[in-house]
């Protein structure tokens, strides 16, 4: 009885874990995570860890989650939460303006510590992106995710996770322990679209339709595509 008492009180602070980041992680404004979006994307092209994997999986992708500041933090509750951006790659390799997410989650296992980190979501199908575009998601309930292969210990068969709808790639700072994308939610961030395009748009008319632009975006716009263009 103990047990399931301190279980329902740690689940009902879980919100509050989560929230404290979540808040730390808006201070970015629109134009500065653009711009810091560009910085994460060029990190993850060169990373002497995995840029193989970024690279191979980049060229193929539906569209990217860019997420320059992810804070995480907890001891047995963990929360983490950032402001992100998402794009959508057409066939011609050319990329949509950004729309802008809240991305955030709250776990409960073994973890201890602090962690800033840049975080990559690579979208390998047309129903991960629908989904992230139409309302809400959480990976592992309407997608699936997997995270790519971080530092020298862990590595990645191609195969397995190209059956992922998200594969993830993370660059992190500090200590965490008991990393996992299981949960993971995306929101859209209706008023950052507002702020950024002058009127309310939705993030399917950003990114599938293209009804609204922002010179500020055209740079990474131009950096992704001469990315996934090299040979």
């Amino acid at each position: 009885m103990r047990i399931a008492t301190a279980l329902a009180a740690l689940l009902a602070l879980a919100p509050l874990y989560l929230a404290a980041p979540a808040r730390a992680a808006d201070k970015l404004d629109a134009e500065e995570l653009v711009t810091e979006s560009e910085i994460t994307v060029r990190k993850m092209w060169d990373h002497p860890d995995f840029s193989d994997y970024v690279r191979h999986y980049l060229k193929q992708a539906k569209a990217v989650v860019i997420v320059p500041s992810m804070l995480k933090g907890g001891f047995i509750i963990g929360g983490e939460g950032g402001s992100g951006i998402i794009m959508a790659r057409a066939q011609n390799n050319d990329w949509s303006y950004p729309a802008f997410l809240s991305v955030g989650s709250a776990s409960i296992g073994f973890q201890i510590g602090g962690q800033s980190s840049e975080m990559l979501l690579i979208v390998m199908t047309g129903k991960g992106l629908q989904a992230i575009l139409d309302d809400q998601v959480k990976v592992g309930g309407e997608l699936t995710g997997a995270f790519g292969p971080y530092g020298g210990g862990t590595s990645a068969s191609t195969t397995t996770n190209m059956d992922a709808d998200i594969i993830a790639y993370s660059i992190a700072k500090g200590v965490f322990v008991g990393a996992s994308l299981e949960g993971t939610a995306l929101i859209p961030r209706e008023s950052l679209n507002r702020d950024y395009y002058g009127r309310s748009v939705s993030p399917h008319e950003i990114v599938l339709n293209g009804v609204v632009g922002n010179p500020q975006a055209d740079e990474l716009r131009a950096t992704l595509k001469r990315l996934v263009t090299t040979p």
